[in-house]
Order: C-alpha cells, then structure tokens, then sequence
C-alpha cells in the first residue's frame, strides 16, 4: 500500500486530496481540498498550502491531472496562469515518484476504476462495462473530450485522443443549415464547436438566426440554465439539437475505436444526466446504417462520481507504478 498526493489542476482550480493505491488500483481518496489558482502563483505554493491544511508532512509520490497537453518541456494552461515545468517537478514538491496525465486522460482513468454504482445507464443494454475490449469516453465541457480505455486480463490502459476535433457531421435538413450558419464564423466546423459548453452557444444563435429571433443569452452559463429549465425555447431546441449530435458522435467515436460500450463524461455530463435518456440521444447513437445492430448492443453510461479528475489522477499512479 502506498500513500500519494492526488492533483486535478484545471483553469481556475486545483484540487487535492492524499490517495492511498496498491497493485493498481485506487484503495481510497481523501477528502478533496479545492484551492482557487489566482490565489497561488504556482503549483508549489499551491502543493505547500494543501500541507498546511492537512497539517502533515505529504507523502513523497504524485499523480497529477492537468488541463492541457502533456509535452515539451513547458506546459501553459489555458486560463490559469501557472507554468508547470515538469522536468523540476521532483524537487520542487519534493517528490520521488511523480506521473503526470492530461485531465481528460485522468477521466478515462477514473471511469476503469469505479464500481457499476458510479455508472449511470442511459441507453442500450443494462449491462456492466465489459471486462475486456475497448471503451470509449466522450466528455462535453469547456471543450469536447475524447479517450477509449483498452482493457485486458493483466489491467488496462489509456489512450488520449483529439476526436473532438473532427468534422461536425449534419444528419438532416436542419442541422445542414446549422453547418451554413456557423461556417460562416468558422474556417471548420468540428463537433466541439457543437458539443461543448460553448457549443451550446453557437447552436442557439444559429437556430435564432434561421428564425429570425431574437436571442436573449449571451452566455454560456445563463444560457444552460435556460436551456435545461426550458424556459426558452429557442434554448430548448438548441439543447436538443446538442443531445442528437452527442449521440453521433459518441456513436461515430465508438465505431471507430473498435468500442464496445461508451461512457459520458465531462463538466457537462452530470448536469445532462437527467435530460440524455429523454432525448435524441439513443437514437442519433445506434444511427449509423449498416451497423446499427451492433450499436444497439453497446451499453452506454454516464460517470457520476464527484471527483473523476482526482480519482483519475490516483489511478494513472497506480497504474504506472502497478508492482503486482
């Protein structure tokens, strides 16, 4: 058994928690402290403020989930102000074994460890993820997130994509004019203009502009707010166009990736989890010609523990340190 710092580093906060793993897995996660990243120039200030609150000296092992690629020798978040050196990570938080992982890859990480109780179904088969084979992992938030877990009999592992980035794929009349629409705003559409906190955006004004409405959000969050409420319903018709191209593409991402079942994800997942089985979703999802026998037999879940970044980020950890 091994004692390590979890950190979820986002664009305006991090958490912490101590984790303890063992041959792989996550054995526990502590109680997670979330400090504000302007209040602390740096990860090291941050690291050595969570010390204070924990009033403990902190183990000497880090996994660490940060929003943004994981290469070179500088990372720069986006909106946070920190540069996170890697190579002098060690000695600065004092460290002796230390992973570092993207947060979205930290997702995928925490979707193989959790048990069927932090899955919620929302469409095909009710059944368990499947034990071996591939898994996609698809998350809507700032942006859209994409990665499949492969998993074998000695363990799994993680691969991190950019499938967010692939061409917005129109399915009927209405969703062409869309694609008019925002092309004009775009040199290319990719599905994370569409699928994405912000992507709700771009779908509202498009559907208000086609109908010469007026459009009374200007923001993302009041916008969602609007949106999930169905109080306006220029709001609801973009959400609903929103779960229809969650469908596709989940569903394009899964046949791709030789998936077996997909797992809904992201700062947006939770706040959906309600509205997704009652949409368009299920059916945008098999939609896919000749093979939507085999879609229909995918399981298709929704991660609903509170804190995947730092449970992600334990078990990159433990994975990368497995002695088992």
């Amino acid at each position: 058994m091994k004692e390590i710092v979890a950190v979820d580093i986002g664009g305006t906060h991090a958490r912490f928690a101590i984790a303890q793993v063992d041959q792989g897995r996550v054995v526990t996660l502590g109680e997670a402290t979330t400090l504000k990243c302007a209040d602390h120039a740096s990860l090291q200030l941050a690291w050595e403020a969570f010390a204070r609150v924990v009033d403990r000296p902190l183990p000497k092992a880090a996994g660490i989930a940060v929003a943004c690629p994981i290469k070179g020798d500088i990372l720069k978040l986006t909106n946070n102000p920190w540069v996170i050196q890697p190579a002098w990570l060690p000695v600065k938080l004092g460290v002796d074994e230390l992973i570092l992982v993207n947060d979205f890859g930290a997702v995928a990480h925490a979707v193989a460890q959790v048990g069927v109780d932090s899955l919620q179904h929302i469409c095909g088969p009710d059944i368990p993820l499947p034990e071996q084979g591939v898994t996609t992992v698809v998350g809507p938030g700032t942006g859209l997130g994409s990665a499949y877990i492969v998993r074998r009999k000695n363990g799994y592992f993680v691969c991190e994509t950019e499938g967010g980035h692939i061409d917005f794929s129109p399915l009927d009349q209405l969703e062409d004019r869309i694609l008019t629409v925002l092309r004009r705003r775009y040199r290319r559409v990719s599905v994370e203009r569409v699928v994405s906190g912000p992507g709700l955006l771009n779908l509202y004004e498009a559907i208000a502009e086609m109908g010469e409405l007026s459009v009374k959000a200007r923001d993302d969050k009041a916008l969602w707010t609007m949106a999930l409420e169905g109080s306006d319903p220029v709001a609801a018709a973009a959400l609903e166009r929103f779960c229809l191209s969650l469908g596709t593409v989940a569903g394009d991402l899964a046949l791709a990736q030789g998936g077996s079942a997909v797992v809904i994800a992201g700062g947006l997942g939770l706040r959906l989890a309600k509205h997704l089985p009652n949409s368009g979703f299920a059916e945008r999802f098999v939609a896919k010609g000749r093979f939507e026998g085999m879609m229909s037999e995918m399981p298709v879940k929704l991660i609903t523990y509170p804190q995947p970044g730092l449970l992600g980020a334990a078990a990159a950890f433990a994975e990368a340190y497995r002695q088992d």
